[in-house]
């Protein structure tokens, strides 16, 4: 638990991915057998532009050949779409939440753009597979890492630490961190892969701070970079024990793929 705490206090690198050799985060995954620890007390700040408007999510054939090939050094340079496309700074921004949400603690992605050196750490490992060689995105680890990275979108870029959780090995938490973000804010689900984005969110009833996604009040949710559809009871299936919202509707479809933020 103790790497956890530090983990949260480092992880500065969220800031850096501009520049070089940029660190981002730190952690496991779906089907690693719990043997590491996961350092879920993570922090965000992924900005809505990146979201958007990077040339990642613009760029059709940049994105596919980004979930068709291997999340790895390798694969990255594989791709003249991709590193193309990484040329943009928004479009870091994205591949650094993608490889954090992605990979385990221990992996990172590597690349260089116009003589700049860039790394990208894994942390949540949602998708450990991808980061091996011959390794895809399918549909499910599309929906895994779209829920992530929805659920660290902050609208003003600050970070601030945030406890997610889910039904996947890598979301685990224990009494301890439960205890210190025992505060739901909303749980996130969508497919940022897509031609066309979805990116879904449903309140914790009662609960106003999605703003941190949102910015207002978080009672007035109208423009919000993502599509809050209502209180999570309405939409979800009944809450799991550790308080995570699963099996929400969203677009007329069931998303088990569902991360639940909780705050301090």
């Amino acid at each position: 638990m103790q790497d956890r705490f530090k983990l949260a206090i480092s992880f500065l690198g969220l800031w850096c991915f501009c520049l070089p050799a940029c660190v981002g985060e730190a952690d496991p995954l779906e089907d690693d057998g719990g043997t590491a620890e996961r350092k879920l007390l993570t922090r965000n700040a992924f900005t809505k532009e990146a979201l958007v408007e990077s040339a990642l999510t613009t760029d059709r054939p940049a994105m596919e050949a980004l979930t068709g090939n291997p999340l790895t050094s390798a694969g990255i340079a594989s791709s003249s779409d991709v590193m193309s496309a990484l040329r943009d700074p928004l479009a870091r921004e994205f591949l650094m939440y993608v490889a954090g949400c992605a990979l385990p603690a221990g992996q990172s992605v590597k690349f260089s753009v116009d003589g700049e050196a860039y790394t990208f750490e894994g942390s949540i490992g949602l998708a450990s597979e991808w980061g091996r060689d011959h390794g895809k995105c399918n549909a499910h680890c599309q929906g895994w890492i779209s829920a992530c990275m929805l659920a660290r979108i902050n609208h003003v870029g600050e970070s601030m630490p945030i406890s997610m959780r889910g039904k996947h090995k890598a979301l685990d938490s224990d009494q301890a961190e439960r205890e210190r973000f025992p505060n739901r804010e909303a749980a996130y689900f969508g497919d940022l892969f897509a031609p066309e984005q979805l990116r879904f969110a449903c309140k914790s009833p009662g609960s106003t701070l999605i703003s941190r996604v949102c910015g207002g009040t978080g009672v007035d949710t109208q423009g919000c970079i993502v599509d809050v559809l209502g209180e999570c009871d309405d939409f979800c299936g009944a809450p799991a024990s550790d308080g995570s919202f699963p099996n929400c509707v969203g677009g007329g479809h069931t998303t088990p793929t569902t991360v639940t933020v909780f705050r301090e």
